[in-house]
């Protein structure tokens, strides 16, 4: 179990994650990413989550812009080392699915320099005199042994000097998490579509975080929206990708058991991850102030518990 000391922050049930207001796949003007994170604060929503990675720092300025005046000890704030952003002459759009300049690079750097860097630039951006939280990203995606044996030493000794309260990972990767969970104190992680309502797999990440009292914050919920709409579209998108016909139509059944209920496909998706004891907090993006009302607004509906157990009942394939 975790040995430090320090109290893991409170972040509710609900928070608010910056990848849309940083332009991922479009574009949107400043005053409606501002308005998408005052939304998100006006729901009662206190834990926002960004990254580098996002817009190459656009998120984290939009988000700094809000946050930098509400009182710093009412919100709980994450972002995200790994990548350090390095000026770039390179011109043009950010090829990794930011509808920004690439006046930027992103380059990998796990080292302690690199972190302590990375957070620096982060709290400069922002505007801010620290974050709470502090995660090691994508570690499975560029080299999670690096990751385990650079990163995340580097982030235990920020913890132990108090430049952050609490550390973690964010990965995609169930596996590559539970290695992490395993490998350092970890306070918290991060995991991106690996524990929804469309697949509830067996996850033995989250049974070992309860052992060690490691808290997971699910993000991904929708999977990749696929489940974000009460009607699933024939069009509808999953991993990122179109999704394939067979998965559409069983994310249509979960619609259809939910909707047998009362209940919309998307409050499910959103409520279900918090009924494992070791998830946290479930964070969602939005890149619209009526997303974050309507996720606020959902999180908040009762739920029969006979639904659950109708959906566990549901075939799988």
């Amino acid at each position: 179990m975790n040995t430090h000391s320090a109290e893991i922050p409170k972040l509710g049930k609900l928070g608010f994650g910056g990848a849309g207001i940083g332009n991922l796949y479009r574009a949107i003007p400043d005053g409606e990413a501002l308005a998408t994170v005052l939304a998100a604060w006006d729901a009662g929503i206190r834990y926002f989550d960004t990254a580098p990675h996002y817009g190459l720092g656009l998120s984290e300025q939009r988000l700094g812009a809000v946050l930098r005046d509400k009182p710093r000890n009412e919100f709980v704030i994450s972002t995200k080392v790994g990548r350090v952003l390095e000026p770039s002459p390179d011109g043009g759009l950010d090829p990794e699915g930011f509808d920004v300049p690439a006046d930027k690079k992103r380059v990998w750097d796990f080292s302690e320099a690199g972190i302590r860097r990375s957070l620096e630039d982060s709290l400069e951006r922002l505007g801010l005199d620290h974050v709470d939280i502090a995660y090691l990203h994508d570690a499975d995606v560029h080299d999670l042994q690096a990751g385990i044996a650079q990163g995340l030493p580097a982030l235990e000794k920020l913890r132990s000097e108090g430049v952050v309260k609490a550390i973690g990972v964010g990965l995609n990767s169930a596996e590559a998490a539970l290695e992490c969970v395993e490998a350092a104190d970890l306070d918290l992680v991060m995991l991106a579509g690996r524990y929804t309502l469309l697949e509830q797999p067996s996850v033995p990440l989250l049974d070992r975080c309860v052992e060690r009292r490691t808290g997971v914050v699910n993000v991904g919920v929708f999977n990749s929206g696929l489940l974000a709409r009460p009607e699933v579209p024939d069009d509808a998108h999953y991993n990122y990708d179109r999704a394939p016909r067979a998965v559409v139509e069983r994310a249509r059944a979960l619609a259809d058991v939910c909707r047998g209920f009362g209940v919309e496909l998307p409050t499910a998706a959103l409520q279900f991850p918090l009924r494992h004891p070791a998830v946290v907090n479930v964070t969602v993006g939005a890149s619209a102030p009526e997303q974050v009302s309507a996720n606020a607004a959902r999180m908040e509906e009762p739920v029969p518990e006979e639904l659950w157990a109708a959906l566990e009942a549901a075939p799988r394939d």
